[in-house]
């Protein structure tokens, strides 16, 4: 299967949010979204965000427009939420992010009417139902296709910190799962999820979906939901990992991470450099601990099997790295990644929160709702 790669600006960023929609006093997630979605029809055409549904009917997605920075892409972003309270807030409709809802149940909730969703249903059945997940994608433009294998597979290293920093579904169905992010292990469940195949290159990753289609496994590239994936029709490299993060400045964090690292990678390259890779089962292993423990992880660091607090790696990655993120523009929220290392992830202040109300997994949605109206509360802090 011949399949190309867009072209597209070096760099660039471009963002997507999961959205639940969950009724204000009870904090259970609500099917709101057609409703929501009709208010928003006459929204101007200029905007460069866009609002859409998704699998479930309790979520909305917003997306950014292409950014020549991270804080470009977070406007839109940030525009967008704007453009949606406007319709939500009348309606009596509140707006929270997080891998996954504390208590809701899955039987509760309805498929949104489209032959994709109910596709994947018909084929994935339990698992699929159980589909209640929210993540953010972040796109980074890169500008030949050439790279984009060798850089998936050296930024898979960087997989683990990035979803310990973004773990945000510590319950699951009203019980407390001992994971710092369930999605992960949940959302692989589905046949083409999960960790990227380790591929040599752009004519591999072809012949792997050219075998895929033959086969009846998936329909299109669109169907590959691996992790970190490429994006053949935007011309980025779209990473996938994270839960749904809790408030606008993580996420502005999280993209710039994921933004310095790809344009790391993609300068070593350009100098000639053979990226670092590490055994996939050194992957598997990573995706795991940062599952369960979070930021409290020791994980696998390269291909010798050095093994490292995922904390302290991160905070030499971010000194490394931090020139090429001022030269991108994106020092600032580059910098905020120490903030959410000091004042914790959400699934550490989701559980501060329950373990300070008895187990009320009410006031830990209440909590996400102030959360993403205001910002990110601190770990240590009690409602």
């Amino acid at each position: 299967m011949k399949l190309d790669f867009a072209s597209s600006a070096r760099s660039t960023v471009g963002l997507e949010w999961e959205i639940m929609l969950a009724d204000p006093v009870s904090g259970d997630l609500v099917g709101r979204a057609p409703e929501l979605l009709s208010a928003l029809e006459h929204e101007s055409a200029d905007e460069r965000h866009t609002v859409t549904g998704e699998l479930l009917t309790n979520t909305i997605e917003v997306t950014s427009g292409i950014g020549d920075s991270v804080g470009h892409a977070v406007d839109d972003i940030a525009n967008a939420i704007s453009a949606v309270r406007t319709a939500t807030d009348p309606a009596g409709i509140e707006l929270l992010s997080a891998g996954s809802h504390p208590f809701a149940q899955w039987y509760q909730q309805e498929v949104t009417d489209k032959t994709r969703y109910h596709t994947l249903i018909e084929r994935t059945q339990w698992w699929g139902r159980n589909m209640m997940i929210w993540g953010i994608h972040v796109h980074i433009g890169v500008e030949n296709q050439r790279k984009v294998i060798p850089i998936i597979n050296s930024l898979a290293a960087y997989l683990p910190h990035l979803q310990a920093l973004a773990a945000s579904s510590p319950f699951w169905a009203g019980e407390r799962t001992g994971y710092a992010s369930n999605r992960a292990l949940v959302f692989q469940q589905l046949p083409t999820a999960g960790l990227p195949w380790p591929l040599n290159d752009w004519s591999e990753y072809e012949a792997y979906l050219d075998d895929m289609v033959r086969t009846g496994v998936m329909a299109d590239a669109t169907e590959v939901r691996w992790d970190i994936r490429p994006a053949p029709r935007w011309g980025t490299i779209e990473v996938r990992a994270c839960d749904g993060l809790s408030t606008l400045p993580e996420l502005a964090a999280v993209a710039a991470l994921v933004q310095v690292l790809v344009e790391h990678l993609s300068r070593q390259i350009d100098e000639g450099r053979t990226l670092a890779q590490m055994p996939a089962w050194y992957h598997r292993e990573n995706k795991w601990r940062a599952a369960r423990y979070g930021l409290d992880a020791r994980v696998i660091v390269d291909s010798a099997g050095t093994q490292r607090p995922v904390r302290e790696h991160l905070s030499e990655v971010l000194e490394d790295l931090a020139p090429v993120a001022v030269e991108l523009g994106c020092g600032r929220e580059f910098g905020s990644i120490e903030t959410i290392l000091t004042n914790g992830a959400s699934y550490e202040r989701q559980l501060t929160i329950a373990n300070a109300t008895g187990g009320d997994l009410g006031a830990v949605v209440q909590h996400l709702i102030r959360e993403f109206r205001s910002g990110p509360e601190s770990s240590t802090d009690e409602p």
